[in-house]
């Protein structure tokens, strides 16, 4: 079975393109034109990639991946002509895993969705415990000693992370890199705030953490045990 491609713009001319040239790659695409038909789109053929842009009609793009991000880990690449660096970590923040910025290249597009789709099957376990914290990558839910926590996109995503290999050690750049892509190198210091705020939400003093752990000098990682 292809892999299925969600593409969703409002310029006829930019969808044409990227269907052309991922059904050359030999990828299957489905299409919407604006925010609305994009969720109806994604319940209708459940893509395996979703290809975003921001500025869309009805439902802008950060709208419908946060929207997205409630329901399901399928990876979203933000296709825009937005280039500052506010923009970049807002796309992150609302879950997107890569960003392209317009114009593109085809064969640059075509090489994000590859590594994207490589990273997404990388994580093989949907579910994991440690200490006093349970998480489901599949319902994208987190529970610290059997109670629910909300988390946004970006903190599900690095504790998700964190959990699937407790007790190591990873520097910023390493988790930016593990769970948005290569296309956020120069913002790995947005990472001490995500944590922060990960920090407030699951730890029983977020001052004196126990379960995610500061390296000095090196960057973060999750108590082996759990913490107490």
């Amino acid at each position: 079975m292809s892999t299925r491609i969600l593409v969703v713009d409002d310029e006829p001319v930019v969808v044409q393109s990227v269907r052309s040239y991922l059904e050359a790659a030999h990828f299957e695409v489905v299409a919407a034109y604006d925010g609305r038909e994009a969720i109806a789109q994604f319940e209708a053929h459940a893509p395996d990639l979703i290809i975003l842009d921001w500025m869309l009609p009805k439902m802008d793009g950060l709208t419908f991946a946060q929207h997205i991000r409630q329901r399901s880990n399928v990876p979203i690449i933000m296709l825009t002509a937005r280039v500052e660096e506010d923009d970049r970590i807002a796309g992150l923040e609302s879950g997107a895993d890569d960003y392209v910025i317009k114009p593109f290249s085809a064969r640059e597009l075509e090489a994000r969705v590859r590594a994207v789709l490589r990273r997404a099957e990388g994580g093989a376990s949907n579910t994991f415990e440690v200490g006093p914290l349970h998480l489901d990558r599949e319902q994208r839910r987190v529970q610290v000693h059997g109670q629910a926590v909300e988390l946004t996109a970006m903190e599900f995503d690095l504790l998700a992370f964190l959990m699937a290999q407790p007790g190591r050690v990873f520097t910023r750049l390493e988790l930016l890199e593990a769970v948005r892509g290569d296309a956020y190198g120069g913002f790995e210091r947005s990472v001490d705030s995500h944590i922060k705020r990960l920090r407030q939400k699951i730890e029983p003093d977020p001052h004196e953490p126990s379960l995610i752990l500061t390296v000095f000098g090196v960057g973060y990682k999750l108590s082996k045990g759990g913490g107490a």
